[in-house]
């Protein structure tokens, strides 16, 4: 059993509080000197309380409140409850990491320092004092410091489930204020534009009444789901443990009435909701589209078989570079100007051979020197479009142009001046890549990859043949990319191979790490969350004030979604009782090494001579 004692108020660690307020000075101070502030500062979250470039600096004292409280208590040690002690702490370590932005404040006044801070700007400064004073300023970071900080640390001590309640709200709210295009879009496409002015200022985010309607009713909803569930339980307890996905490798998998109406209305809601959205709305969901049949074929190569391809671009440009050379007219040496339905078949025979081309050779590698052929190979395909040896074939530099729209029998042509259609035909594309996906994953092919994911010797041993079956995820995770590839050099209407750097790999891997490797759903849920919301390599997204800091913020939660959530957002059930039974395991070689100290400070129990105390 783990004990539960009470701590004083001032019974803090002092060191971990100044090592982990450093570091928030730190990284406020990086926040601040990047431009995020000023970049942000024109899109508002609640008019007129909150601005984006504000909250950049609000969250992490926030978030870093809360880690200084966090600590672990494995079975046998002493877990402390939480209380006031938790929020000194925070409050402590947010002035602390505050007090980075005071003393920049106080430097940029005083002292010139513009030449090794080239970020520097009047507008910064105006920003960080609140137009105010420069002491004004440097007081409100350190108590706001303090209030953020606070909160964070307050959040152990009101439980789990209102913890949860805090940061739903947060995430409605913010979600809210972000789909402002689209919900204004939706508003005017069902006629209620009135909803949608009571919602958000003129282009200025949500208004103050409306961020606390919002607030409101999502904490009415959390508590009203949590008691139904409840409600639920407590009805059918033996049938909830019966359906648990955990107890048996076919279960929750089963197509029931319940899930193929909830299928039937997402597709509704797809096919329909198009009609009413805008252009701008409907060409950001083509973009996502677009990624998500990229991550759709990558989450089979990385998420089911475990195998780490960082030069999947190499197959989007394969398929988007076959559909150019077979339908264009501008195609340099080879055009025979083929309808896009035949070209597509063609690219996917080329895709699968090219899938073959790259995995064979690399089949018997693992690990760091899979990850580094593939990348070698990526970089190999882009080079060679690029190179004079095959510009009679690919032309280069220059590219493709005059790449025709895709007819679907003669009766329309999908262009990229037309958004609407291009998105169905994207969801569409979207649609076999899921059904193939989800077929195989449950297939016999599928158990070899996640066998193979888990531990390839043991696989191996256990008869699965892991060459095959590996070069057999290449394969359809190449065709699978080469859909995305061919829809784009329609869509776009000409192609190059500044298009397929490697930067699209590393976007893509992002997208399915941060859904949820393994899992369909959460490569959908990553697709929309990255993509949606901060854009691809070079397309926008909803906050296109991210553009300049697109990268550094992957790289951060790619960073944060490793150290902190390995799973992934939305994570398969199998993927994530893997990752947690080597947490597990790791716990168990804590509790023993505990156990080993404690019988060596009690000689008496090895000896029998008494009880353990």
């Amino acid at each position: 059993m783990t004990a539960t004692e009470r701590r004083r108020v001032l019974d803090q660690d002092w060191q971990k509080m100044l090592k982990v307020g450093a570091i928030l000075a730190f990284g406020q101070v990086f926040i601040a000197l990047s431009g995020m502030p000023v970049s942000f500062d024109r899109r508002l979250i609640i008019d007129p309380i909150l601005s984006l470039g504000y909250l950049s600096l609000l969250w992490l004292p926030l978030v870093v409140g809360y880690a200084v409280g966090r600590e672990q208590a494995l079975e046998g040690m002493t877990a402390y409850a939480k209380g006031g002690r938790d929020v000194l702490s925070g409050a402590i370590t947010g002035v602390l990491g505050n007090l980075g932005i005071s003393l920049l404040v106080v430097g940029i006044t005083h002292f010139d320092i513009r030449d090794p801070l080239v970020n520097w700007s009047p507008q910064l400064l105006d920003l960080l004092e609140f137009e105010q004073s420069v002491w004004f300023g440097a007081l409100i970071w350190l108590g706001i410091g303090a209030a953020t900080g606070a909160v964070g640390g307050g959040l152990h001590w009101v439980g789990a489930r209102n913890r949860r309640t805090v940061i739903t709200v947060i995430a409605a709210v913010s979600s809210a204020a972000v789909l402002e295009s689209v919900i204004t879009d939706l508003a005017q496409g069902f006629h209620i534009e009135a909803i949608a002015d009571w919602l958000y200022a003129p282009k200025r985010g949500l208004t103050t009444p409306a961020a606390a309607v919002v607030a409101g009713t999502t904490i009415l909803a959390v508590y009203a789901i949590a008691a139904l569930r409840a409600k639920a339980a407590s009805r059918q307890e033996s049938a909830a443990e019966e359906a648990r996905p955990e107890s048996g490798p076919t279960k929750g998998r089963q197509l029931t009435p319940r899930r193929l109406a909830g299928f039937v209305l997402a597709a509704a809601a797809v096919i329909v909701l198009p009609l009413f959205l805008g252009r701008l709305t409907n060409e950001l969901l083509a973009n996502v589209g677009l990624f998500l049949l990229l991550a759709l074929g990558l989450n089979i190569i990385v998420g089911l078989a475990g195998i780490l391809d960082l030069g999947y671009v190499a197959f989007f440009a394969v398929g988007g570079y076959s559909v150019a050379v077979l339908t264009s007219p501008g195609s340099p040496r080879f055009s025979p100007e083929m309808p896009w339905i035949g070209a597509l078949f063609i690219a996917m025979l080329l895709a699968g051979l090219v899938g073959l081309f790259i995995g064979a050779p690399v089949i018997r590698m693992r690990g760091d020197y899979l990850a580094v052929v593939t990348l070698g190979f990526g970089e190999i395909i882009r080079i060679l479009l690029l190179s004079d040896w095959l510009s009679g074939t690919f032309n280069g530099a220059q590219g493709i142009i005059n790449i025709p729209g895709v007819e679907i029998f003669g009766l329309t042509t999908v262009r990229g001046f037309e958004p609407r259609s291009v998105l169905y035909l994207v969801l569409f594309f979207c649609a076999i890549a899921i059904y193939v996906s989800w077929r195989l994953e449950n297939s016999r092919i599928g158990r070899a990859w996640m066998a193979i994911r888990e531990d390839e010797s043991v696989a191996e041993a256990m008869g699965v043949d892991t060459v095959s079956a590996k070069l057999m995820a290449f394969v359809t995770g190449a065709v699978l990319g080469s859909f995305s590839g061919a829809i784009l050099s329609a869509k776009v209407g000409s192609i190059f191979p500044h298009s397929f750097a490697i930067i699209v790999s590393i976007v893509i891997l992002v997208v399915v790490i941060f859904g949820g490797m393994g899992n369909i759903a959460g490569v959908i849920a990553g697709a929309a969350v990255l993509i949606g919301v901060l854009g691809g390599p070079n397309q926008p997204g909803l906050l296109q004030e991210f553009a300049e800091f697109k990268i550094l913020i992957y790289g951060a939660l790619l960073v944060w979604m490793m150290l902190q959530r390995s799973e992934g957002l939305i994570p398969s059930v199998r993927r994530a009782r893997e990752l947690r039974t080597d947490e597990l395991n790791q716990d168990a070689w804590l509790r023993a090494q505990a156990d080993e100290a404690d019988d060596a400070s009690n000689p008496g129990v090895l000896d029998g001579q008494g009880p353990r105390p």
